[in-house]
């Protein structure tokens, strides 16, 4: 990705966007919930760690995987059809961001002001795309804008987790380019144009590299953008890293700002072991995902970004925490 701007005003433009500040209200939840939670029904030594893409619930000798998220309501009366379309898509993603496979989907549905045959065909959509069923849920009418939250219930039988990034690893960044934006905004749609074969096989290559050990830590990339989910996943995993912007997978003459900020229909950050990149970037190359080496994990607490030999702190997790998911507790 071509970057004109110089490195310091790109890194303060970057760090005063919205969606990282809405981030930073993931504090209040971490101080009220706490950083794991032990349930009598676990063994002794078994904890659900927070600040995950999903909740992995031991499970014998799997996980249960637990995913939610609610739409905005300006965005689904913007865009209703896409906001049903994205309330099953983005969570179907956060499972596989975890390593798992989806079985099915629920949804809480306050019918109100709006195209709400949209929202419900943009949900048939998904759930026939990516063939995964929507099972039940709750709805109900209310007076103003329509609201929409759904939940996916999946499994995996080895994590990939934002708690186990390691200094010395080696950042991917895996992103499906063959989309655009939709709208003025930041989500970029490569989902909607492809077809239900190829968004089955993306979504199924991430717990099969969880399966096979080549891919442990790692995060989907949110409305954070990309350095805000890494900063997520270097917050619970204790640790630093570097990220070269001029290495991030981009369309061509894309604005660097909006893309650096960008939702992407599928887009992980991972973090693996030196001897693992070239495979796992191959795999993601043979389904059309580019996906391509972007940093590296320090022992430090910084994010600090990268164009060419130039580097500045991004952000110091000692100085400033984001989500208040720290590392005190590990698996």
């Amino acid at each position: 990705m071509k970057v004109q701007a110089t490195l310091n005003e790109l890194t303060a433009t970057l760090r005063s966007r919205v969606e990282l500040e809405r981030k930073a209200d993931i504090q209040m939840v971490a101080n009220a919930f706490g950083r794991s939670v032990q349930s009598a029904w676990l063994k002794s030594d078994q904890v659900i760690l927070n600040g995950d893409d999903a909740a992995a619930i031991p499970n014998g000798s799997e996980y249960l995987l637990l995913a939610a998220e609610g739409m905005r309501p300006e965005f689904v009366a913007k865009d209703p059809w896409f906001a049903g379309y994205c309330s099953l898509m983005v969570n179907l993603s956060d499972i596989a961001a975890m390593g798992g496979r989806p079985l099915a989907v629920v949804d809480t549905l306050f019918l109100g002001e709006g195209s709400n045959r949209e929202v419900l065909d943009g949900m048939v959509a998904a759930s026939e795309a990516f063939g995964v069923p929507i099972v039940g849920g709750h709805t109900a009418s209310v007076p103003g804008p329509t609201q929409l939250a759904v939940a996916v219930l999946g499994r995996a039988t080895r994590l990939i987790s934002s708690h186990t990034a390691r200094p010395g690893q080696v950042l991917l960044a895996a992103i499906d380019l063959c989309g655009s934006f939709r709208g003025a905004g930041g989500n970029f749609n490569a989902a909607t144009s492809s077809t239900p074969q190829k968004l089955r096989s993306q979504l199924t290559l991430l717990p099969e590299l969880a399966e096979a050990g080549l891919v442990t830590a790692g995060k989907d990339i949110s409305m954070a953008g990309i350095c805000g989910t890494l900063l997520m996943l270097l917050e619970t995993s204790g640790v630093g890293a570097f990220l070269d912007l001029e290495c991030v997978p981009a369309p061509g003459d894309v604005d660097p700002v909006r893309w650096l900020t960008a939702f992407p229909s599928f887009g992980y950050i991972l973090a693996v072991e030196p001897d693992a990149a070239s495979r796992v970037c191959a795999r993601f190359d043979s389904l059309g995902v580019a996906c391509t080496r972007v940093g590296q994990v320090t022992n430090s607490s910084r994010l600090e970004l990268a164009i060419g030999s130039r580097r500045t702190t991004y952000w110091d997790l000692t100085e400033r925490p984001l989500t208040g998911f720290g590392p005190t507790l590990k698996n």
